[in-house]
């Protein structure tokens, strides 16, 4: 499956860990939920980054605590039409300020690619190879915003207010 970071096609170096597999030491791992909880205590001090894989029904509020020993959160999208990991960025972003990485997984379409880039992801597991090299063009289509996003892409308002180089609109004669 092609792993889309930060605008390129990448290896994935995370390796994913079962509920009860071994973790190796100086490898970046992704663990399930239900693990990292159980065992954060001890997975926060061992050497390498860490990554968990979060489902869309549970709440981000129980990963506070650790927000700043997590390398990677992996929000899923069990469905095209479930957004719930919209949600769920948006609040790690704006909310907990999540400075780490926000992967996308499950049901990514290539439609989704803009969205899920403006409420704050930054890496996308793609099931078609032909996705994720059409990734950077999709997101070359827009250059000015009206909404406010996670992203940290200024709105169009803000960026007229503070003297940036939002395009004017032509007014009509």
């Amino acid at each position: 499956m092609p792993l889309v970071e930060n605008g390129r096609i990448v290896e994935d170096r995370y390796v994913r860990v079962a509920a009860d597999g071994a973790i190796a030491e100086r490898v970046p791992v992704i663990v399930p939920a239900q693990r990292f909880l159980a065992e954060a205590d001890t997975l926060i001090r061992r050497d390498g980054s860490l990554g968990v894989d979060w489902p869309n029904d549970r709440r981000v509020a129980e990963l506070a605590p650790w927000l700043g020993h997590l390398a990677l959160i992996a929000l899923n999208f069990p469905k095209f039409k479930d957004g719930r990991a919209y949600s769920q960025a948006r609040l790690l972003r704006e909310t907990y300020g999540f400075s780490g990485m926000l992967r996308a997984t499950g049901d990514v379409l290539r439609d989704q690619f803009h969205f899920l880039v403006r409420a704050g992801f930054d890496s996308f597991e793609v099931k078609k190879p032909a996705d994720a090299a059409v990734f950077a063009e999709v997101l070359a289509r827009y250059s000015v915003y009206y909404q406010p996003g996670a992203d940290g892409r200024a709105p169009a308002l803000r960026r007229r207010l503070q003297g940036g180089a939002a395009p004017k609109v032509r007014e009509r004669v």
